[in-house]
């Protein structure tokens, strides 16, 4: 086959993965491959036997928030002040009401995307104080860094949603910085997206600008937003994640379910023992949704983390909550739930060989586990302190591949190529063959980034490493940006309650 052809093939695949924007990728994944059970149903009995223990017997304290005790009173748990115990099977039971899979919809219907089954998304990385690329280095992100981010994701077709807090933009008061970020989200993206949970006005704030957006009666029918709840591990449910968990779920919108179980700090060292503590708080938080409104979508959450028992220093990416992963896989789904579990972690500071060893190892947990919705699948640097411009360009092509991972491998007639044999025939090659023409546009992944040129080739064209390629890639990324189009009336009236919103109360920086 003709050199020129080939190439300018690959290259016009490329140029049109760069423009397709949010519209033109696949929505979302279906696996083609089966999740990897590594725990016996004994041992998976005998876990969750210990989380039963754990929430009768020294139970879980929920802290400023009267109306979740109410909930739990009434649902029959043992109340003792803030602490709440509950007897085995009891959550179990509640939980049954919520939806093994739901919808979360987008303003483009074509973006929308499944939660739960055989579905995976994949979702940026959520919460960094900082960004970071090669040009500037490391500083407190911006409401620009913010929208960046949100752009980059938008024109890339390897992901699935928008995200949430892509990282926090510091320069905007913290009372108000979630009006500008739901709008960013809006504005930029046609993607689902997530909200803020920091305090219940501000998600009653994000549902209500999804209303705007939506219409009222549809966001009360259907999921449009997603809030990240945290449990304060161990074993504790502050008043702030509990309330803006209920006011996603009371307004029919999904909560996201996590505990941050750091081994050694939060929880125990042992991975047995994380991944009891994580079922038992993730159940609680699940089941609370429930009691707040039945039938209210949620996600079964995970982050095991390890850390230097040494130093004390976090550590992410490493095998041990990888392969609890795995179990907390078989725990979701014997809870008939969808999972968030793992992401793209590493605690490295740079976008360097052990950053991307450490993302890949967590992100194949997130994949074989049999997750989702996987948050942190780009930008994650420095233990999620930083997100980093280059960092995200180089997760963006893993996630590409793992597209291609997750198809698994069809088997058809064409697909064996019998026929290209007979062509062919021994001792000859199939680069001119039919069949081989037929599928080499489409027959192998493309890198956006990797440079598989000859060494001679590389070096004459500056020897550049990944992380400048990914540079530069960005940078051409932001450079022809488009934003996708958005009503104007729609526009208006949720610029207009932003500012309503800002006018009510003076800036608060903490």
């Amino acid at each position: 086959m003709n050199e020129v052809r080939v190439r300018s093939g690959r290259q016009a695949r490329q140029e049109q993965r760069a423009h397709r924007g949010g519209g033109m990728g696949r929505p979302y994944i279906l696996r083609n491959i089966p999740t990897y059970d590594v725990l016996s149903e004994e041992n998976l009995l005998r876990i969750e036997a210990a989380a039963d223990r754990v929430l009768a017997e020294t139970g879980i304290e929920f802290r400023d928030d009267p109306v979740a005790l109410d909930h739990w009173r009434a649902a029959g748990a043992k109340v003792e002040g803030l602490l709440v115990k509950f007897e085995p099977g009891m959550l179990r039971e509640i939980l049954k009401s919520a939806p093994s899979e739901f919808i979360q919809h987008a303003r483009n219907p074509a973006n929308s995307v499944q939660i739960g089954g055989r579905a995976v998304v994949f979702s940026p990385a959520y919460g960094s104080p900082f960004v970071m690329d090669i040009d500037r280095g490391r500083r407190f992100g911006t409401l620009e860094d913010f929208r960046n981010f949100i752009r980059l994701a938008q024109s890339s077709p390897n992901f699935h949603h928008s995200g949430g807090t892509i990282c926090e933009p510091t320069d905007i008061a913290v009372n108000k910085r979630h009006l500008d970020m739901v709008l960013a989200h809006i504005e930029l993206s046609d993607r689902p997206f997530m909200g803020s949970v920091t305090a219940e006005e501000r998600s009653e704030d994000t549902i209500e600008m999804c209303r705007i957006l939506f219409g009222a009666d549809f966001v009360d029918r259907n999921c449009v937003i997603l809030g990240n709840v945290n449990v304060n591990s161990p074993l504790v449910w502050d008043g702030t994640m509990t309330r803006s968990l209920r006011a996603y779920a009371r307004a029919g919108q999904a909560a996201v379910v996590v505990p941050f179980i750091l081994g050694g700090a939060m929880g125990p060292v042992t991975n047995a023992g994380g991944i009891v503590q994580s079922l038992a708080e993730t159940m609680a938080g699940c089941a609370l949704t429930q009691l707040e409104r039945k039938g209210a979508p949620v996600i079964f959450g995970n982050f095991l983390s390890s850390m230097s028992l040494r130093s004390g220093s976090p550590t992410f990416g490493t095998p041990e909550p990888a392969i609890g992963s795995q179990v907390i896989g078989q725990l979701a789904r014997r809870l008939n739930l969808p999972l968030r579990c793992s992401g793209n972690f590493t605690t490295s500071k740079l976008p360097d060989a052990q950053a991307m060893m450490e993302g890949t190892m967590s992100m194949l947990a997130a994949v074989h586990c049999g997750a989702n919705f996987i948050l942190h699948s780009a930008g994650f640097l420095d233990g999620l302190l930083s997100m980093s411009y280059e960092k995200f360009m180089l997760d963006a092509d893993l996630c590409g591949a793992l597209h291609a991972y997750l198809d698994g491998i069809r088997i058809d007639d064409d697909q064996l190529a019998v026929d290209a044999f007979a062509e062919v025939g021994p001792g000859n090659h199939f680069f001119g063959c039919a069949h081989t023409m037929a599928h080499y546009e489409t027959a192998y992944w493309d890198s956006d980034l990797s440079d598989n040129e000859p060494f001679e080739k590389w070096e004459a064209a500056g020897s550049t490493d990944a992380a400048t390629r990914a540079n530069r890639l960005w940078k051409k990324r932001l450079a022809e940006f488009q934003p996708p189009p958005l009503d104007q009336g729609t526009g208006e009236a949720l610029h207009d309650f932003v500012a309503r919103k800002k006018a009510e109360a003076p800036d608060a920086w903490y």
